[in-house]
């Protein structure tokens, strides 16, 4: 055996109803550098599996109580990455190579010389460090792409369902719990159970997060068995084989903690997954606090909006409430197209925003009576100074087509552009029915509300014209039902 092998001090499980054998086999082994146990049949060996890691079991094929093929049958449930090999007699060849279809690297003809048996034994456990080497390139990958992920995301709820399908996954577990600190009270965020039910069930019980933050004061939690069973109250009515927690950290503050653990008999989790979770859950950390700033940003960024649009309503007392109304009927459009909820924010947010160039026009909108020609040309400008107040502030960027082009009409007849059907974004096509429509069932300085009947006739005349025909039937669609129903939830509606 080479030096690098012995080193390693791979673990060998002889298995053989012959003690002859079995003592020979192990002072072999032992002397070539193996770290060695023995078992007298399969009902033994897997007492022996349980407690240790083996690399390899060197087993009979008829044994008492358990023989070869039915221990090779359990390896491949409990222990699936522990290497076996056969030894059989002349007799039973055929069954040793049926032994091979269920898994066993290879068989050894009783009697053998002991360097045929060291020279199969080393060839095994290559494979098994070859398979073992893919398994962590593979690991790597996954690490990567799960990183990236995760780091890519500002959405609280990806994060969370993202670790949780590595851990289900990528760390092999079968029960998946997350807590987050709110308030100085940790409370679980989510539970997951993999798809692999075990025999003993899948009611774990309630975790102690008490007993948990204890056990991660010095680091990762990878515990098995009864200790492992101890971390919930009252002890679990499905038994853990492991349990393997990590916490959630971002500058020496707690943010809160992963918990996973394993059902099946004598799965246990391993110091190469707690690696693994513990990078995982060091960029989860950082992603949701990234999550939460953005969150913040965007509050404030809605909140600035709502500020603004009230603060154009406000020039003209006949339009007050305006931009709101708008907003509305224009997210209402919005969710009958099927547009996504990133899109629907930005129809909001451009709503409330597509009459603030009239903050540059020097006009008074307060007065009594149509504007003079003059003064409309004047007011016509406001759509291209609304896209001048926009256009320095970067993430406002996506609101300006629907506040420059919302008077823009599908005929090729509106301003400021005189832009016709599809050069028109959706957006401006959007905004162009819900402030249309809005507009006429509002009080203005020169007239009185129109009543929703006119109103929607109206824009039924001029879908083709000055509106998108299809959005003007979707608006048109639906706009009963949504009246109803802000009728039955106790809000306004036009008369």
């Amino acid at each position: 055996m080479s030096s690098s092998s012995a080193s390693e001090r791979a673990r060998v499980l002889v298995v053989d109803d012959e003690e002859t054998i079995r003592e020979m086999l192990a002072e072999f082994l032992e002397m070539e550098g193996y770290w060695v146990a023995t078992a007298p049949d399969g009902m033994a060996a897997l007492t022996v599996l349980e407690d240790g890691d083996i690399d390899l079991v060197l087993n009979d094929l008829k044994m008492p109580r358990m023989g070869g093929i039915t221990l090779l049958e359990q390896l491949a449930k409990h222990a699936p990455s522990t290497v076996a090999v056969i030894m059989t007699g002349f007799g039973t060849v055929e069954t040793a190579i049926d032994a091979m279809k269920l898994g066993a690297y290879d068989y050894l003809l009783k009697p053998f010389k002991l360097d045929e048996v060291l020279h199969v034994v080393e060839r095994a456990l290559q494979k098994k460090r070859m398979e073992e080497e893919n398994m962590r390139l593979r690991e790597a990958v996954s690490l990567y792409e799960v990183s990236e992920a995760i780091s890519a995301s500002l959405s609280f709820d990806q994060v969370m369902q993202t670790v949780t399908d590595c851990c289900l996954g990528e760390v092999d577990g079968d029960l998946v719990s997350t807590w987050l600190d709110s308030d100085g009270s940790y409370r679980e965020q989510s539970r997951e159970l993999s798809d692999r039910p075990p025999a003993g069930g899948t009611d774990v019980g309630e975790i102690d997060p008490q007993a948990v933050l204890k056990g991660l004061r010095s680091g990762p939690l990878l515990v098995h068995g009864d200790e492992a069973n101890g971390f919930f109250e009252g002890g679990t009515t499905a038994p853990l084989s492991s349990l393997l927690a990590v916490p959630m950290m971002v500058k020496n503050r707690l943010l809160g903690f992963v918990l996973v653990g394993t059902l099946r008999p004598r799965k246990r989790l391993q110091e190469g997954q707690r690696k693994l979770l513990s990078i995982m859950a060091s960029r989860a950390a950082a992603a949701l606090e990234n999550a939460r700033l953005y969150s913040n940003l965007q509050d404030t960024f809605q909140q600035t909006i709502q500020g603004l649009a009230r603060a154009i309503d406000k020039m003209d007392r006949y339009t007050a409430g305006h931009s709101e109304r708008v907003a509305r009927y224009a997210v209402y459009l919005a969710r009958r197209l099927d547009l996504g909820e990133e899109q629907i924010r930005v129809v909001q947010q451009s709503a409330l925003m597509h009459d603030i160039g009239k903050i540059g026009c020097a006009v008074n909108l307060n007065k009594p009576g149509k504007l003079t020609d003059d003064e409309y040309e004047v007011f016509k400008k406001h759509p291209v100074y609304g896209k001048d107040i926009l256009s320095p502030i970067t993430f406002m960027h996506p609101l300006i087509p629907g506040v420059h082009l919302h008077h823009e009409r599908y005929d090729g007849r509106g301003y400021p552009l005189g832009l016709a059907k599809g050069d028109i974004p959706l957006l401006a096509r959007l905004m162009s029915v819900a402030d249309s429509y809005d507009a006429m069932t509002s009080n203005r300085s020169y007239r009185r509300s129109i009543p929703h009947e006119v109103a929607a006739a109206e824009i039924e005349r001029c879908a083709g014209s000055q509106f998108d025909p299809e959005l003007a039937k979707a608006f048109l669609d639906g706009l009963d039902d949504y009246r109803e129903g802000r009728i039955a939830a106790g809000l306004p509606v036009p008369e």
